[in-house]
């Protein structure tokens, strides 16, 4: 059984920075790659930022230059550091990660955390 714990979110200002953080933990062989989606109110989730093992970050158009995705190979862990945010940016945000038990693998998502952006 694999799960992603997610933290981070809350109430803040327009023009102000969070920090999201998701800890995977339970039977992982290895993990492919871990994101963060979105979803805000009436709209469908989207993709913000993947962090893939191999291969390149991407982020979502709007959040470019604002928002970093960086990982803790060693402990399981991806982080999202949000900066100049705006009252748009507020979602539930949803950690993401496709990892491989030792049978098979599959993609695995937290509960959310939601971000708050308003004055």
């Amino acid at each position: 059984q694999v799960q992603l714990v997610e933290s981070g979110g809350g109430l803040v200002q327009p023009g102000g920075s969070l920090r999201l953080s998701c800890a995977a933990s339970g039977s992982i062989f290895s993990i492919y790659r871990m994101g963060w989606y979105r979803q805000a109110p009436g709209k469908q989730r989207e993709l913000v930022a993947q962090a893939p093992t191999r291969g390149s970050i991407n982020y979502l158009d709007s959040v470019k230059g604002r928002f970093t995705i960086s990982r803790d190979y060693a402990n399981n862990t991806v982080y999202l550091e949000m900066n100049s945010l705006k009252p748009e940016d507020t979602a539930v945000y949803y950690c993401n990660a496709f990892i491989a038990s030792t049978t098979s693998g599959r993609d695995y998502w937290g509960k959310g955390t939601l971000v708050t952006v308003s004055s």
